[in-house]
């Protein structure tokens, strides 16, 4: 093979690798990786494509010269960069103006709610004029109406049984009609207690024996971490303070308390929140809780009073 036909621009270009100063540059200046390359104008003209051969595919044949076919190496594609999905100006400021709006409207109604509900109340009951005051005030005025309903429900049941004896089939207060003192005390403040003495959960009907089966009707509800306990028992010497007590040892915070008493019964209406720590979760493990503390209360009282 001449040298006119390796310069011949017909020809692919080819890797002239002679044996002896090969071995001189590898042993001298260039690494084991390194390909000794003779390219054309093409070659010149386009720096991103190498010719190179690997050390395997070269041939030797003594002091000749030997040629072997190039591989093409591509250069590496640029990586494309993911656009990212940028808000509008204009909408990112359309959604702020939004916002604004909606929370200034919220304001403007709470504090509306919040003029309303102080001139529903008594001056008494508001310290100050802050929102934190009046919702407190607020709760504190609506126990009080509670422990006044109780209070005149059992006036006009003591009423009513007052009646009763004198005319057992006539109410005069009632044109005519016969006298409704067949449902237990208290009935409108208990829907579905978990324990039943004398009220039975609204449209449904409980047997005589299921109605004995506790010492208390208990009824609890549950919000997130404040509960509001309903108990009508037989009233026993020392219950309030050991049932507060007995409150108290289960991380149970009493924030209001009702007593109504009628006659040889009393209603129980409680406000406790749940302490972190407190083990009683749901209504059912508070109302279990509470039964627990009336059974011990009536063991002490029959231990003591055989």
């Amino acid at each position: 093979m001449t040298l006119e036909t390796l310069a011949s621009n017909d020809l692919p270009n080819f890797l002239i690798y002679d044996t002896i100063n090969a071995t001189q540059a590898l042993q001298t200046n260039y690494p084991s990786n390194t390909c000794i390359l003779l390219g054309n104008a093409e070659l010149e003209a386009s720096p991103a494509s190498l010719v190179c051969v690997p050390p395997a595919n070269t041939m030797m044949a003594g002091s000749t010269t030997a040629a072997v076919a190039p591989t093409v190496v591509q250069s590496r594609r640029k990586r494309r960069r993911r656009v990212r999905t940028c808000k509008n100006k204009e909408d990112a400021e359309s959604q702020r103006m939004t916002h604004i709006a909606v929370e200034r409207n919220r304001r403007r109604q709470m504090n509306e709610y919040l003029a309303v509900l102080r001139s529903l109340m008594p001056d008494s009951y508001i310290q100050r004029g802050d929102q934190a005051s009046i919702v407190g005030g607020a709760i504190d005025f609506v126990k009080e109406l509670e422990q006044l309903l109780q209070s005149l429900e059992a006036q006009k049941r003591a009423l009513v049984q007052k009646q009763k004896t004198t005319n057992p089939t006539i109410d005069p207060n009632n044109n005519g009609s016969k006298l409704d003192i067949e449902s237990p005390p208290f009935a409108q403040f208990f829907s579905y207690p978990q324990y039943i003495w004398c009220h039975a959960p609204r449209d449904c009907p409980v047997p005589a024996e299921h109605q004995q089966s506790a010492i208390a009707d208990i009824e609890v509800t549950l919000i997130e971490t404040h509960a509001n306990i309903r108990i009508m028992s037989p009233r026993r010497p020392g219950q309030l303070l050991k049932m507060v007590a007995g409150l108290q040892t289960l991380r149970l915070t009493i924030l209001h308390l009702n007593v109504t008493a009628m006659d040889a019964m009393a209603l129980y209406s409680l406000s406790v929140k749940v302490e972190e720590g407190c083990n009683l979760t749901t209504v059912d493990d508070i109302a279990a809780a509470v039964h627990h503390i009336l059974s011990l209360i009536e063991a002490e009282m029959v231990a003591l009073n055989p």
